[in-house]
């Protein structure tokens, strides 16, 4: 017992050193400029200082300003619709690719969705500006096709533009963890529910949908999270009207000068995603527990 508990004891101690530098790489890059918000949201704005004065005035402002408030509803509201855009088409292109891709050509597939990361992401938004733009592909297309006598004004510069362009960029993203899910479905399930009479649907909904749930999961958060804070793409092709709360804080930090609320509305955005994804969570476990 006593060589035992010497083992387990060595054991634990070789864990610890062998995650202690990423430990501590996670705590210098990523703990350490958190605590850093926090600390500025609550501290009060001077002229060209930061005045180390307690104030909760920032987090006030950033949630009863129409203007911020309207920016911070607008990016939960993209995101979204990004998220359900994206889960929604890259489930069948992933359910294709298990299900009816021979085994020896999915590896082709899975190249094929990676593609787009050959190209760095400030390119591929470009090319969506240029395919949406007044003179762009698109238009140029319908035109030729006598779709639309003129071009269209609404495809650029706004909220839709925004919504296309990242459920684009973050469609690889949402497709390899929902494919990595079905892969792992036992395929004799799914001929066990078919052999007792169910039809083809009622069986993905029963079976094949609530094991393949792990990779929704993963596939939403994935893309919910990081676009909700995207900066470069509602930038470029957004417009005013398709500006996020990332603009908002860029603008705070650079041009007004004003850090703590600007880090104010950092910690409400991430306060937003925390809660919308703890709720995310919690309806899909009872979903899953509900199947079972």
């Amino acid at each position: 017992m006593a060589r035992r508990a010497q083992g387990a004891g060595a054991e634990a101690k070789g864990g610890l050193l062998l995650i202690a530098p990423p430990a501590i790489y996670a705590l210098l890059l990523l703990l350490a400029p958190l605590l850093l918000l926090v600390v500025y949201s609550v501290l009060t704005d001077g002229y060209l200082e930061i005045l180390h004065q307690f104030t909760w005035a920032n987090y006030h402002e950033a949630w009863t300003n129409p203007l911020y408030r309207g920016v911070m509803l607008r990016s939960l509201a993209v995101s979204l619709l990004v998220t359900v855009a994206t889960v929604l088409l890259a489930f069948p292109v992933a359910y294709f690719v298990s299900f009816h891709v021979e085994p020896s050509r999915k590896s082709t597939w899975l190249f094929l969705i990676t593609i787009p990361f050959w190209t760095s992401y400030l390119i591929r938004v470009f090319l969506w500006k240029v395919i949406l733009g007044y003179n762009g592909v698109l238009n140029a297309g319908l035109m030729k096709f006598g779709v639309i006598s003129e071009p269209l004004t609404f495809l650029l510069y706004n909220t839709n533009s925004v919504v296309i362009t990242l459920a684009h960029a973050y469609a690889p993203f949402a497709i390899l963890p929902i494919f990595v899910a079905l892969e792992k479905i036992d395929r004799s399930l799914l001929e066990a529910s078919q052999d007792l009479g169910e039809s083809r649907i009622v069986t993905f909904l029963r079976v094949t949908l609530p094991l393949a749930m792990p990779g929704v999961v993963a596939a939403v958060l994935i893309v919910f999270i990081p676009t909700i804070g995207d900066y470069v793409t509602p930038q470029l092709v957004g417009g005013p009207e398709g500006r996020m709360v990332a603009n908002l804080i860029q603008l705070q930090y650079l041009r007004l000068d004003n850090y703590p609320l600007g880090s104010a509305l950092a910690i409400s955005a991430m306060g937003i995603v925390a809660v919308i994804s703890a709720v995310f969570l919690l309806f899909t476990r009872r979903y899953l527990k509900g199947t079972k």
